[in-house]
């Protein structure tokens, strides 16, 4: 099972990727760099939390 994300980390992370999507890919590398582009905190481990809930939110979407 998976890790439980907090209401933040939802709600920050789907605000950047409706406004962004088209920049996301499936890739947890890229998505890390676009999601510092964006964050306005300098957390390594919550950029990284944030990067790995677009990334699943990217694969479920394309299905």
């Amino acid at each position: 099972m998976g890790r439980i994300k907090t209401s933040f980390v939802k709600h920050f992370g789907r605000e950047i990727y409706e406004q962004h999507a088209e920049r996301f890919t499936d890739d947890f590398e890229k998505n890390k760099k676009v999601v510092d582009e964006f964050a306005w905190f300098k957390s390594k481990k919550m950029r990284n939390i944030l990067a790995g809930y677009v990334t699943a939110l990217k694969k479920q979407q394309r299905g």
